[in-house]
């Protein structure tokens, strides 16, 4: 069976009714989506066979069925250089991969990384960089981060310092949502992430800019009742507990389409990760865009039977790393 019959693990070529941003090397822009992570017990038999096959590796899974992962675990600590290297020998068989990689958050929310810890901090990227695996690196603030004299200025220094890097900036509180802040990410050539998340207060809401060659998108989930929660017997897991519906993802593919007519090319993350239900709404997500039915994992097959009306036919003999062929869709 061909790359193309198989359908899902391909870089979308998405049509645009005006160019890419400045600095784009593409006439069409591309269009990755993928799941935010991939080390997630949770997903034992529900995205990942159970038991695992000799040699198994996530990443090496899932490029099999996505061009783009979001790697989560730069977050918490900087990624080492070693294995920055072995996740671009992973992927090698998807030769249009591409990581996008968050900020170590004691840039981000901590807010007192030194020196030292920006060294630590670009050893793994340097690596993704260097090895033309690094699509992005996401400086995603918290929603108490608000925008001020002293915020901005804190930014600003920020993307100064990784300007290196393909940048993309997430901020959660709708006083960002101001001209000012999208000015200041094309001065640094910086993307912002249009998010999905639950409206509360002053959430930021739906949108669709773009403001750099690098377009971003992330999609939370909804759970208005876990959001924000406090308490001790809710599990953290529950945050990002939500399948969205196909209507729900509707608006959001034409969303993704407005942003892709200014980006030459596109991430689309999914971070609604508990028990794969981000891998559902990204497989989905490429099925609503593209008009092409995708290659879906077995074992989510079985846990969300929703899965089978976008699946090609599961191959009788499944081949590793089947080449990827670009798709135009059809226009929105």
């Amino acid at each position: 069976m061909s790359p193309r019959s198989r359908g899902s693990k391909v870089s979308q070529t998405l049509p645009g009714d005006s160019p890419p941003a400045s600095g784009s090397s593409s006439s069409m822009p591309v269009l990755r989506i993928g799941p935010a992570g991939w080390a997630y017990k949770d997903w034992a038999g529900y995205v990942y066979p159970q038991p695992r096959p000799k040699n198994f590796h996530p990443a090496t899974f899932l490029s099999e069925y996505f061009d783009t992962i979001e790697i989560n675990t730069s977050f918490y600590h900087p990624m080492q250089a070693d294995h920055a290297a072995q996740w671009i020998e992973r992927v090698s068989g998807n030769a249009r991969f591409l990581f996008t990689a968050k900020l170590w958050k004691k840039f981000t929310h901590e807010h007192d990384a030194t020196s030292a810890d920006e060294r630590e901090a670009r050893a793994g990227l340097d690596v993704l960089h260097s090895g033309g695996r690094l699509g992005a690196l996401l400086l995603q603030f918290p929603f108490s981060l608000h925008r001020e004299a002293t915020t901005v200025e804190y930014l600003s220094r920020l993307l100064r310092r990784f300007a290196a890097y393909p940048l993309v900036v997430e901020v959660r509180h709708s006083s960002w949502n101001v001209p000012d802040t999208f000015e200041l990410l094309r001065e640094h050539n910086a993307g912002f992430c249009n998010i999905d998340q639950p409206i509360i207060g002053r959430s930021l809401e739906p949108s669709t800019a773009a403001t750099a060659p690098v377009g971003y998108v992330r999609l939370h989930g909804r759970r208005y009742d876990t959001w924000f929660t406090d308490d001790p017997e809710v599990s953290s897991h529950e945050r990002y507990n939500y399948l969205y519906s196909n209507e729900e993802l509707k608006p959001w593919a034409a969303r993704i389409q407005k942003v892709s007519k200014q980006a030459g090319t596109v991430f689309v993350i999914t971070n609604n990760h508990y028990q794969g239900k981000g891998v559902v709404n990204a497989l989905q997500l490429i099925n609503i865009l593209t008009k092409t039915k995708v290659n879906v994992p077995e074992p989510l097959r079985q846990h969300f039977p929703q899965v089978d009306a976008i699946a090609t036919s599961r191959p009788v003999e499944p081949t590793l790393f089947p080449l990827a062929t670009a798709i135009t869709p059809d226009a929105q």
